[in-house]
Order: structure tokens, then C-alpha cells, then sequence
């Protein structure tokens, strides 16, 4: 009899890193830049290090988990296993808001793109081409979006390095109101508003999301309770350098640097470093960006419905089921697939909220499971421990709950019904289950013994 087809372990930490870096999208400083920029009252460069200051614990908390519980399942797995299973279930639903809209708004942001270089073939075309290619790529395999993503990942930073050394050589050559490269202006001057600084920073904390998306392929990576910590770290970091260095060189290169459109605003000054020929490649990086931003957030979805297809929270049957050659989630892919094309009609805006909504409920209770699982169930309370496995997370935790309720209201109300329908969803499966079994059952919480701990 043969076995039962299993995702393979293939991963190494590179590889994991690119796909991290990938999901986050690092020319995604330039797409939010101006709405960004206005939020922190120009003070980019010190929103980022707060945001980064924010992003840094609930990371810790990511990789204190994965150490715990290395499978596939991220915040939902990391709440159910050391919070509560009703937790854990909510959480997850909540997170299927993040990582089924991701793949739309990559999607949706290519067909725009694409529309403005070929304004002769509609958005829908685009989106439709995209679906195709996003989803023959993830079936082929998980390491071939990891090659494809790996290119994607060193192509964009490749541009952020040349527009750093433009703006550079401006600031050097006298071109600029600056000829110094050391100031702290753009951390602390007359202009600072804390209270922008922190709008900035909550604004721009979706500019570090990825690193937690990695967690999903715990089991395609190697040795997974080693690599994806170092993954985790090394992806916010990355991230933290690339963002401020572009940050700090621009306010001290063009303090006075205003723009009408905040969507267009990164597309100015990008044309004002390097003029027409920086500002082609830059449309020609973004649209390579959101494509492999595409391919990596697909992947993400895919696994995290695996891992809830595994659980029972969705249909098992159809959601665990593995190719036999590819060794990957083929229906799954295949669904998510289906959803995107919702990108067709849906509004960006919108499916950006909703990423919002999922994401900072995920990474507060990813907090909260540090406590849990290390410091109340395993009690480990030495002056140490306390300290890393309570007041660390503590303080993550507190940080991503503030930022996640100064969301919009309708953001709040919509998420909060999409929570009320997967309770309803699961009081309805549970009472189903209970009357076949002719006993009250969850299947949510059932234990899998093949489960790595």
C-alpha cells in the first residue's frame, strides 16, 4: 500500500527568507509612501523604527512558538494549542481574512499596473493571466516559487540600493539642501509630533507583514525549529534597514519635498532622484514585486488551508489532500485560485483593511500564547523567564492591540461579523458532528498524534 502523499521538507533558510521577504514585498515602501508620509507628518524615518520597536516583539513571539508547535497553522495552531481550541479557531478565522485577501491584492495591484503600461487590454485580462500563472507555479512546487521568489527579492533590493546611492550622491555633490549624510533631523527635530509619529507607525506596520507568513511552511523547511526563528529575524531586519535608509536619506535629501497625490507621491520623487529613466524601472520593478508578492502569498494560503482542512475546521477530504508527484496542496491552490478572481470587482482599499484586521488580531494572540504555553502551563518564571516569556510578549501584546483598534470603524465592524459568522459556523458543525456521533464533540480540538511537537 503506498503511503499517504506528505508535504516534503525541501527549505532551507534562504530559501525561507526569500519567500518572507517576498509576501512582505519590500518596494511596498514606495506603493504606501505617501499616505505614509502624511500620517507621520513627514517624520518617516522614526515611524519605521517604532513600527519596527512594535513588530520586534510579536516576532520574538513567532519565534518562541514555531520552537513549540513546528507544523503548518501559524497563529491559529500557536492560540488552539496553548490558549484555548475555541481561541485558536477564531484567531485562524480571523487570519483567513489576511491571507485569502493577500493574493487578491497582489493580483488586483499587477492588473492595475499592467493597465497603466497597456491601457489597450483591460484590469480583468491581467487578473485572469495572473490567477493562471500564480497558480501553475505554486503546483509545480514549493521550491520553484522559492527560486522564483528568491529573483523577485533581489531584483527590488537591488533598486532600493541604487536609489539610496542616487540620493546619496545628491546630498554629497551639494545637489540637494543637505551636504552631509550624518544628522539626526530625521529622528528628532522641531516638526516632531509623537502623535504622528505613532499614526505613522500603525499606518506602516503592514509594511512588515511576512515575516510571520513564513510559519506556514514549517513543515517544507528543514530542521523548522531552527530555521524559521533565524528566518523571522533576519526578514524584519532586512526589512528595518532597507525601509529606514530610504527613509532617512530622503527627509535629509528633500526636506521640503511636498506632493498633491499621496498614490502617485513615491513616482514624483522617485522621478526626482533619477529622473525618467529610474522612474520606468521603477514601474518595470513594481509589477515583478507584485507578481512574486502573488506567488508567495498563494503558497501561504494554500498551507494555512491545509492546516485548517487538517483540523477539521474545513472540509478535510477536500483541503489535506496532497499531489502525488508535485507534493503540494492542489485543491487548495486550486481554491484559492477561484477566490481571487473576486479581484475583478473587489476595491483595493478594501482588501487591504481586511489583511489589517486578521494580521494585528493574529499577532495579538501569538502574543498572548507566549504567556500561555511557556510562562502559565509550562511554568517557567525565573527572573529570566519572566522577563522574555511574560513581559516581552506582554508588552507585543499591548503595542499590536492598540494599533489594531485604531483601524476604522466599518474595518472593526466588518471583521468582527466575519468573526460572528465562523462562531456561528462552528456552533452549526459542532451540533452536526454531535448529533452523527451522538455525542457533543469539536472536532476543532481533536488531537493529531502525528503532529510534531
Amino acid at each position: 500500500m503506498n503511503a499517504t502523499p506528505t508535504l516534503a521538507k525541501t527549505l532551507k533558510l534562504h530559501q525561507v527568507v526569500f519567500m518572507g521577504l517576498a509576501w512582505m514585498t519590500p518596494m511596498i515602501y514606495f506603493t504606501v509612501y505617501g499616505v505614509a508620509s502624511q500620517a507621520a507628518g513627514g517624520m518617516l524615518a522614526a515611524a519605521y523604527v517604532t513600527a519596527f520597536i512594535a513588530i520586534f516583539f510579536t516576532a520574538y513571539s513567532y519565534s518562541q512558538m514555531v520552537k513549540a508547535f513546528p507544523i503548518s497553522g501559524s497563529a491559529y495552531i500557536y492560540t488552539k494549542k496553548a490558549v484555548h481550541p475555541i481561541a485558536g479557531y477564531l484567531v485562524g478565522w480571523a487570519l483567513l481574512l489576511d491571507y485569502i485577501f493577500s493574493p487578491i491584492i497582489a493580483i488586483l495591484t499587477f492588473g492595475i499596473f499592467m493597465n497603466t503600461e497597456f491601457p489597450s487590454i483591460p484590469v480583468f485580462v491581467w487578473i485572469i493571466l495572473m490567477n493562471i500563472i500564480l497558480a501553475v507555479v505554486n503546483i509545480i512546487g514549493i521550491k520553484s516559487a522559492a527560486r522564483v521568489s528568491g529573483l523577485s527579492v533581489l531584483f527590488q533590493i537591488a533598486f532600493i540600493i541604487l536609489f539610496c546611492i542616487l540620493v546619496a550622491k545628491d546630498i554629497l555633490t551639494g545637489q540637494t539642501d543637505s551636504n552631509s549624510l550624518f544628522t539626526s533631523a530625521p529622528f528628532f527635530n522641531d516638526q516632531l509630533s509623537v502623535g504622528g509619529v505613532l499614526s505613522g507607525a500603525a499606518l506602516i506596520c503592514f509594511c512588515f507583514l511576512g515575516f510571520d507568513a513564513v510559519t506556514t511552511m514549517a513543515e517544507e523547511t528543514i530542521k523548522a525549529k531552527k530555521t524559521i526563528p533565524k528566518a523571522i529575524y533576519l526578514i524584519v531586519s532586512i526589512a528595518v534597514v532597507m525601509y529606514v535608509a530610504i527613509s532617512y536619506l530622503s527627509q535629509i535629501a528633500y526636506p521640503h519635498f511636498t506632493f498633491s497625490n499621496p498614490d502617485n507621491a513615491a513616482y514624483s520623487l522617485v522621478q526626482l532622484v533619477g529622473g525618467n529613466l529610474l522612474s520606468s524601472t521603477f514601474i518595470m520593478v513594481l509589477i515583478v514585486a507584485t507578481f512574486t508578492q502573488g506567488v508567495s502569498s498563494v503558497t501561504s494560503v494554500s498551507r494555512f488551508l491545509y492546516a485548517l482542512g487538517r483540523e477539521s475546521v474545513l472540509p478535510k477530504k477536500l483541503f489535506t489532500t496532497i499531489h502525488p508527484k508535485y507534493k503540494t496542496p492542489v485543491a487548495n491552490i486550486m481554491f484559492v485560485s477561484v477566490i481571487s478572481l473576486s479581484a475583478v470587482f473587489i476595491n483595493l482599499d478594501s482588501a487591504v483593511l481586511f489583511v489589517s484586521f486578521g494580521a494585528l488580531t493574529a499577532f495579538t494572540f501569538v502574543n498572548l500564547s507566549v504567556i500561555f504555553h511557556y510562562y502559565i502551563k509550562q511554568k517557567r518564571r525565573s527572573p529570566k523567564e519572566t522577563f522574555i516569556y511574560l513581559i516581552f510578549p506582554l508588552i507585543g501584546a499591548a503595542f499590536i492591540g492598540w494599533l489594531l483598534t485604531l483601524l476604522d470603524k466599518t474595518t472593526l465592524t466588518i471583521g468582527m461579523i466575519w468573526v460572528a459568522v465562523g462562531f456561528a459556523y462552528l456552533i452549526v458543525k459542532t451540533k452536526w458532528e454531535g448529533a452523527r456521533n451522538k455525542r457533543f464533540a469539536i472536532p476543532e480540538i481533536k488531537q493529531d498524534k502525528n503532529y510534531v511537537r
